[in-house]
């Protein structure tokens, strides 16, 4: 029996999902901001020294070879002219936003898959193929007058949102591409596996042991045959997302909040280290209140600088104060430097987990009983709340625990990362 519905008939010169995805984004955002950067090798990194990475280029630093994840050291060698920007997210967020509210002028969105990327379920009388292409045609002339002739985009066109993913990369930079159902496979076969989204270097490894090899081989197999070889139903989901045919989305649920942070070479001595990741908390903490979840877990992670990684979690009771989560961080911290004596850290992270809403939690049955527990953590969560507030009215930091020390990027913790874009009040926390 199939578990999704394969006997829709689509009209041949219809397409029903737009996906869409913006060409070098944040490089673009730079180059709209700062014209003198158009037409010239940029790339966006995370501070302003060569031992970092790219964390996006644009198309005229890509001919050079340059990309996401290329050391600037080297990028410098391939490319003697090229200009380096720090990254500036909140820059990019206030961007992503402009970019919806002029895309939704056009179509329905139904989801937004990153800060760079999303999908609209075609209304039926945008379906028909020339509708389609005058739709797309609209939305490129309506960024580049209202939010900027640098920022572009790659429009792929098909049956479901999967296969117009794998169209928007079959052209770029300020691509069309149209795959309908009825012309399928079609170009599909002149992709690798590693061009289809999901696959990456273990899927392709194991698809390669299964005797798949090519795109062409993985479309002839049956669904049980991919549900196989992914040891999931999640092989079926993706053999009938190739199909072309409507797969719903599964639903997530948010599970964890957290951030990290790679260490500014002057800011990798324990000391300083600790008050990075104290920052980095705090901020945290400020996100699990504003969207109402407590934490029943926390975890600290560090990174030494000779690549020595260390990490340690802990369950706790519900919450969400600032107070008990330094405590928890200094005593976690004392714990690490048993194994790190004297060493140099390069990255800090802390991660909240088993989030829940108030009306999911379970206090603890002893701390209930223990009045003077009661009456401090009441305390501390008037603390913290006040804190929220005042700093919520005059700006970020006016009230702080302790004295962080200064970074050379802007932002401590706040960063866009895959399908995570930050609200615009986490800039101001």
């Amino acid at each position: 029996m199939n578990i999704y519905n394969t006997n829709i008939q689509d009209d041949e010169d219809t397409v029903q999902w737009l996906f869409l995805d913006l060409n070098s984004y944040f490089a673009s955002v730079e180059q709209q901001m700062n014209p003198h950067l158009r037409g010239k090798p940029v790339v966006v990194v995370p501070t302003m020294t060569d031992a970092t990475c790219a964390i996006a280029a644009s198309y005229e630093a890509k001919a050079y070879g340059v990309k996401t994840g290329t050391k600037i050291y080297d990028a410098k060698k391939m490319c003697p002219d090229l200009i380096c920007v720090p990254a500036c997210h909140e820059k990019y967020v206030t961007f992503h936003h402009r970019i919806i509210d002029e895309i939704i002028l056009h179509t329905p969105i139904n989801k937004i898959w990153s800060i760079d990327e999303l999908s609209s379920r075609l209304p039926p009388n945008k379906r028909p193929v020339e509708s389609a292409i005058a739709l797309c045609e609209r939305i490129k002339e309506g960024l580049a007058k209202n939010v900027g002739p640098a920022i572009t985009c790659s429009i792929g066109l098909a049956p479901n949102s999967f296969l117009a993913k794998v169209a928007t990369d079959m052209e770029k930079p300020d691509g069309l591409v149209i795959l309908r159902r009825c012309d399928l496979p079609g170009r599909l076969f002149d992709l690798k596996l590693s061009d289809l989204p999901g696959i990456g270097k273990n899927m392709e490894a194991r698809l390669f042991r299964a005797g798949i090899t090519t795109v062409e081989k993985l479309w002839n197999i049956s669904p049980k045959h991919a549900r196989k070889i992914w040891g999931s139903v999640s092989g079926e989901r993706f053999w009938y997302n190739l199909h072309g045919f409507d797969v719903p989305d599964q639903k997530t649920s948010r599970s964890m909040i957290g951030h990290s942070r790679v260490l500014d070479p002057d800011l990798r001595e324990s000391d300083k280290a600790r008050l990075i990741a104290r920052r980095l908390l705090l901020k945290a903490l400020a996100r699990l209140r504003r969207e109402s979840f407590y934490a029943q877990s926390f975890r600290l992670g560090v990174k030494s600088i000779d690549g020595q990684k260390w990490a340690y979690e802990i369950t706790c009771n519900p919450s969400q104060d600032n107070f008990f989560f330094i405590k928890t961080l200094d005593e976690l911290w004392e714990l690490m430097e048993i194994t790190f004596r004297k060493s140099k850290f390069i990255k800090v992270s802390v991660i909240f987990g088993r989030l829940a809403q108030a009306g999911e939690c379970t206090g603890d049955l002893f701390e209930a009983c223990d009045t003077k527990a009661q009456e401090e953590q009441a305390k501390n969560s008037l603390l913290t709340f006040a804190m929220d507030h005042i700093n919520k009215r005059y700006g970020a930091e006016t009230v702080k625990l302790g004295f962080p020390p200064k970074t050379l990027a802007e932002d401590v913790g706040t960063k866009i990362a895959f399908s995570r874009i930050p609200d615009k009040a986490e800039f101001n926390e």
